[in-house]
C-alpha cells in the first residue's frame, strides 16, 4: 500500500514538468557558416498552438506581451501569451463584414503595429487596409486606387515616416484572378502616404505577397508566391520614393521541386538578413541573395515575425503556430 502511494506521488510531482515541455518539430539545415551567428546549434522549433485552418500574419503585441495572428479562412484573429493557458479569439470577424458569403479566404491576412500603437491589417474580404485604434474602432486606410477597388490586400510593412507599404494579389477574391469583382488589371505593390494618398509603386509582379524593408529603408523586398516564378524580389528605393529596376534576390524554383510551399511572408533582422517563408519552411537569406540556412517546419509556412525581446521568430505554418529562438533581433528592436 505504501509502495502504491509513493508511485502516485511521484507521478504527481513529475507530471507538471512533462506538461511544461512544448513539443518540437522539424529541423534546421545549415547552408553557410554564417548561420552559426544567427541560430544556435541546438535551436528547436517549438509548437505553441495548433488546429487552425490557415494561420497567417503573426505580430508581437509589445504592450500586452502577446502574439496575434490571422486565421484567414476562419475570419478570425487569435491571441496567445506565455503566461496563459492556450489561445483565444482576439477579434472576429477580422477581415470580412459582408452579408453574403462565397469567400474561401475572407479574413485578415498580414498584421503589424504602427508607431501610434494601432493594429494594422490587410483585410481580404473587405478588400482594404485598416487600423484598429487602441480605444477601439477601425479606420480604413486604403480600399481603392484611382477610384477602383483593391483586389485583396495581403501583407504590409511600416516605414519610419509612417508610410505603409502593402501588396495586393487576388488570393482573397472568391475566384481569385478570374473573379468578376476585380476592378484593377494588375496585382500591385503600393504605398499609403502619410497624407493618406495611395501610390502605385509596381505592377510587375504576378502575385506579390510578403513585403519588408531593409533596416536602412533603402531597399524594398517582395516575395512572390507564384508557381511559374517563385522569387524574392528587391528594389532600390529612390530619393523621391519611387523604385529602381526590379531584381531577383532569390529564386526558389529548385527548392519548390523538393518541398511544399512558396515564398510568402518575410521579415528582416537588425543586420539586414532576410527571413522569408518559402518551400519547406523559412529561408534565411543574406542581403546579397545567398541562402544561409533553412528552418524546415515540415509544413506550408505562410509568415513569420519577431517577438518577445525581438530575438524569437514566431512562424505560422498551416495549422500550427511555431517559434524558434535566434541569436539576432528583428530590425527596429
Amino acid at each position: 500500500m505504501k509502495h502504491s502511494t509513493l508511485a502516485t506521488c511521484s507521478l504527481l510531482l513529475v507530471a507538471p514538468l512533462v506538461l511544461a515541455e512544448r513539443p518540437n518539430i522539424g529541423s534546421v539545415v545549415r547552408h553557410d557558416a554564417a548561420l552559426d551567428k544567427l541560430l544556435a546549434k541546438d535551436a528547436k522549433i517549438e509548437v505553441l498552438a495548433s488546429g487552425f485552418v490557415w494561420s497567417e500574419g503573426p505580430v508581437w503585441d509589445k504592450a500586452n506581451k502577446r502574439l496575434l495572428w490571422s486565421d484567414v479562412p476562419a475570419n478570425t484573429i487569435y491571441q496567445w501569451s506565455e503566461d496563459k493557458e492556450g489561445h483565444s479569439v482576439f477579434m472576429s470577424p477580422s477581415g470580412y463584414t459582408g452579408i453574403t458569403g462565397g469567400y474561401p479566404e475572407p479574413g485578415s491576412n498580414g498584421l503589424t503595429f504602427d508607431a501610434k500603437g494601432r493594429l494594422l491589417a490587410c483585410e481580404h474580404g473587405d478588400r482594404r487596409v485598416t487600423a484598429l485604434t487602441p480605444l477601439g474602432g477601425k479606420v480604413t486606410l486604403a480600399d481603392n486606387y484611382d477610384g477602383k477597388r483593391l483586389n485583396s490586400p495581403n501583407d504590409l510593412a511600416v516605414h519610419s515616416s509612417g508610410a505603409i507599404y502593402f501588396t495586393d494579389p487576388p488570393y482573397g477574391l472568391p475566384k481569385r484572378e478570374k473573379d468578376s469583382r476585380r476592378e484593377l488589371d494588375w496585382f500591385g505593390v503600393y504605398r499609403i502616404e502619410t497624407d493618406g494618398e495611395v501610390t502605385l509603386l509596381s505592377k510587375e509582379c504576378d502575385r506579390p505577397n510578403g513585403i519588408a524593408l531593409s533596416p536602412d529603408e533603402k531597399t524594398l523586398y517582395v516575395a512572390q508566391s507564384h508557381g511559374p516564378q517563385p522569387h524574392v524580389f528587391a528594389w532600390d528605393i529612390k530619393g523621391d520614393g519611387s523604385l529602381g529596376p526590379r531584381r531577383t534576390l532569390f529564386d526558389c524554383s529548385a527548392l519548390s521541386k523538393k518541398y511544399p510551399g512558396a515564398p510568402d511572408g518575410m521579415k528582416v533582422d537588425k543586420d539586414g538578413i532576410i527571413w522569408t517563408t518559402g518551400p519547406g519552411g523559412v529561408l534565411i537569406i543574406s542581403p546579397e541573395g545567398k541562402l544561409l540556412g533553412h528552418i524546415l517546419t515540415g509544413q506550408r509556412t505562410a509568415n513569420c515575425n519577431w517577438g518577445d525581446d525581438g530575438s524569437t521568430l514566431y512562424m505560422t505554418a498551416d495549422f500550427y503556430i511555431l517559434r524558434i529562438k535566434t541569436l539576432t533581433k528583428g530590425a527596429g528592436w
